[in-house]
C-alpha cells in the first residue's frame, strides 16, 4: 500500500480508541477492515514507522484485534488521534501527515 494521508483517513474509520496516554495509543480494529476496498495487510501497517516521521513503533495483536502505536506527541498532538477515529477536522490531519511522509526510494 502506498501511504497517503487520504488512505490513512479512510482506515481511521475502522479503529476505536481503547487506551491513550501521551505518546502511546492502543486502538481496537474492526473486523470490517477486511472489507475495505483497498487491501491493507499487517505488513502495510507495520511499515508505517519507516514511512511516517513521528511514528516510533507499531505493535499488532492479531488475537484481540488491536494496534498499539508509539508516537512523538510533539509531532502528533493527542487530539489528532481522536479526530482521526471520529472523522473530524480531517484537513488538519491530512496536512500534518503529508508533511511527515518519508520519501521511499
Amino acid at each position: 500500500m502506498n501511504v497517503t494521508a487520504e488512505k490513512l483517513i479512510e482506515l481511521g474509520a475502522y479503529f476505536s480508541i481503547v487506551h491513550h496516554i501521551k505518546g502511546r495509543i492502543r486502538l481496537r480494529v474492526s473486523p470490517k477492515i477486511k472489507e475495505h476496498k483497498h487491501h491493507v495487510g499487517i505488513e502495510d501497517i507495520e511499515a508505517l514507522p519507516a514511512r511516517i516521521n513521528g511514528i516510533k513503533s507499531i505493535k499488532i495483536n492479531k488475537i484481540i484485534g488491536s494496534v498499539t502505536v508509539e508516537y512523538d506527541h510533539h509531532v502528533f498532538p493527542d487530539h489528532l488521534w481522536e479526530n482521526l477515529v471520529k472523522g473530524k477536522e480531517l484537513d488538519e490531519i491530512i496536512a500534518i501527515i503529508d508533511t511527515l511522509v518519508k520519501e521511499i526510494v
